[in-house]
């Protein structure tokens, strides 16, 4: 369909399709409830279980993108592309559930009103047809066109504008002309870098000023690490994910000298931070760690003897500290009961390999792991063996001891909102490049832009990636209400990282074969993109054991 007739959708019209997504998807959520025992059975019924996590996530992107439009013409701006886009996603994830719904209508066990009105009623499918035409999504494509995809969108915060405005500028002068040659050479992040980020306090953005963070709250560091990672994912983006990793772990469960005397320096850029939870023979299974911590006495001062191994360590050689998991009650079927976090200090090592050597007699040593995508930091895989942290550095002190899987979950609920602020800031990337290549590359006697098939394919991109930018965005806000906050951070991570994938490869495949050429970033996007469904939860243990979980359990 070539007309470029557009029946206007208003938000009234998005909203009641988002009442009958909202109705189905509860309905399917308690049946799924009580097919699983509250949860207790999801492994016997893994790939329903899957479909719910998923639908109720895509959900939730729905209602975030219809409350932004809402919110955004309230406010007198102009977001008619913002109405547009929430209609889109939609009417996209309403088709797609429908689809779901009438391939498993015995697993999903809707009831029959429900089922009539998501599938049947004539109001729902006009709505889709309406929300879904080739018109609207060119329109959009068109605007991602003209404006070469920038994201200058409304939001209500001042202060989140003005910083994502100033970490745009860092972004684009200090670390633009690094990120390529970082990529091709597997080089690290220099300090240089680190520094300049040090001195914009992008380290402590969340962190309460009265430890020497800036406390503007979890919205405005999302904003930071979208823009860091707009540039590079690698190179600037994940520099700040394991210091608010570390950050959240000592606020929730660390004690008040832990807290001061960390912090600040955390904050401050003084120290940088490595995440060691997984391991070789354990990873999304975080109750099965084996890395053991024993109590020891070094030199006359009481602490812990590490022994064993980690891996996918990121940033583990630049890192003067690491946040490790480790065993300290080592009875048989204890698993997640039985683990302490610990603050291990280290030397900082530039290259791929290091070697850690106390005076006491313990050893440290790391080799980071080769990866086609993700470079600058290295993830290390590291081995410990009788490497001695004194009695101080375990978070909370003795009275968490055996605590430390729920202080890590905390900490990995912050990386799961900065991995939604990262794919973000990623498919962002993906969208701006692909739209400046194909307004200046002409083929067939006109710009690529002209196309149809080139307006719908950028239309579609940005639609996915306003719904995932709005679920991260409420995550972060619903966070910084609750810091215990953990199911609205998973659906974005899980969203998010998904679209970030699907941009990056539409993205490619409009440069055409220049997309496969290291000299144009978007072959950089495509397989950094790669990484984020998989860190900080892969994506099928995040969807079973973190959201599945809380939403069939509630």
């Amino acid at each position: 369909m070539s007309s470029e007739a557009i029946s206007e959708v208003t938000l009234e019209q998005i909203e009641t399709l988002a009442g009958t997504l909202t109705k189905a998807v509860e309905a399917a959520t308690q049946a799924a409830s009580l097919l699983t025992e509250r949860g207790k059975r999801i492994d016997e019924f893994q790939v329903h279980s899957e479909r719910i996590a998923y639908a109720a996530s895509q959900l939730r992107a729905v209602v975030a993108a219809t409350e932004y439009a809402a919110a955004a013409a309230g406010a007198g701006a102009s977001e008619l592309t913002a109405l547009d886009m929430a209609a889109v996603y939609a009417g996209e994830f309403a088709a797609s559930l429908i689809a779901q719904v009438i391939s498993a209508p015995g697993d999903f066990n809707l009831p029959e009103e429900v089922f009539a009105k998501l599938v049947s009623d004539s109001s729902t499918r006009g709505f889709i047809a309406s929300f879904c035409s080739e018109a609207r999504v060119r329109r959009i494509g068109r605007h991602v066109a003209e404006t070469k995809g920038a994201n200058n969108s409304w939001l209500a915060d001042e202060d989140v504008v003005m910083v994502r405005d100033s970490v745009r500028a860092f972004a684009e002068q200090e670390v633009a002309e690094l990120a390529e040659h970082i990529h091709r050479a597997d080089d690290l992040v220099p300090d240089s870098l680190i520094s300049k980020m040090a001195e914009m306090g992008y380290f402590g953005m969340s962190a309460p000023e009265e430890y020497g963070g800036l406390g503007m709250g979890n919205l405005a560091m999302i904003a930071t690490t979208e823009e860091l990672s707009r540039v590079s994912l690698a190179a600037a983006g994940s520099l700040i994910t394991r210091p608010e990793i570390l950050t959240k772990a000592l606020l929730n469960g660390g004690t008040e000298e832990q807290k001061n005397k960390w912090l600040g320096a955390v904050s401050a850029g003084e120290l940088m931070v490595g995440i060691a939870v997984t391991e070789p023979d354990a990873g999304s299974d975080v109750a099965s760690v084996a890395c053991k911590a024993e109590p020891a006495e070094v030199d006359g001062k009481q602490g812990y003897l590490i022994n064993g191994a980690k891996a996918w360590c990121t940033f583990a050689g630049r890192a003067n500290v690491l946040a490790l998991l480790a065993r300290t009650d080592f009875t048989p079927g204890c698993g997640a009961r039985g683990l302490s976090l610990f603050i291990v200090e280290k030397d900082a090592f530039d290259g791929h390999e290091f070697t850690m050597r106390q005076a006491g007699g313990g050893v440290l040593a790391g080799k980071a792991d080769a990866t086609p995508g993700y470079r600058g930091m290295h993830s290390f895989t590291l081995s410990f063996e009788n490497y001695f942290v004194p009695a101080e550095n375990l978070i909370g002190g003795e009275a968490a001891k055996n605590k430390g899987f729920k202080l890590q979950m905390s900490g990995f609920a912050a990386g799961r909102l900065q991995t939604g602020g990262r794919a973000c800031g990623l498919a962002q990337a993906a969208l701006e490049v692909s739209a400046a290549y194909v307004t200046d590359r002409k083929q067939f006697g006109q710009p690529l832009a002209d196309f149809q098939l080139t307006q719908y394919k950028l239309g579609r991109m940005a639609s996915a990636l306003n719904a995932s930018r709005r679920l991260t965005y409420k995550a972060a806000l619903e966070m910084d209400a609750d810091e215990g906050a953990s199911l609205g951070p998973a659906m974005a991570k899980l969203v998010a990282c998904d679209i970030a994938v699907e941009v990056a490869q539409e993205g490619q495949l409009l440069h055409g074969g220049w997309g496969y050429a290291e000299e144009y970033p978007i072959s950089r996007y495509v397989v950094d993109a790669q990484v984020l469904p998989i860190f900080e939860g892969v994506k099928p243990i995040l969807e079973l054991k973190v959201i599945a979980r809380q939403l069939l359990a509630a």
